[in-house]
């Protein structure tokens, strides 16, 4: 029994488990900041772009389709 406690002490497989939790939560909270950050900005330069798309023309004629923006 003194054996396996003495085992169990000196164990250190447990520990790098750990760190490899701190590290993914340290970058998971990254990303979740960046997103949070850039999210309002992502959404008004695709917003910006969805409103020139629609402001575009698209007439067929016979030599195919033409558009004007």
């Amino acid at each position: 029994m003194s054996n396996f406690l003495a085992n169990f002490v000196r164990d250190e497989s447990g520990a790098a488990a750990a760190e490899y939790v701190l590290i993914l939560a340290i970058v998971g909270s990254g990303v979740a900041a960046g997103a949070v950050f850039l999210g309002g900005k992502i959404t008004s330069a695709l917003t910006a772009a969805g409103n020139k798309d629609s402001n575009c023309t698209i007439a067929s004629s016979g030599s195919g389709t033409v558009g004007t923006c």
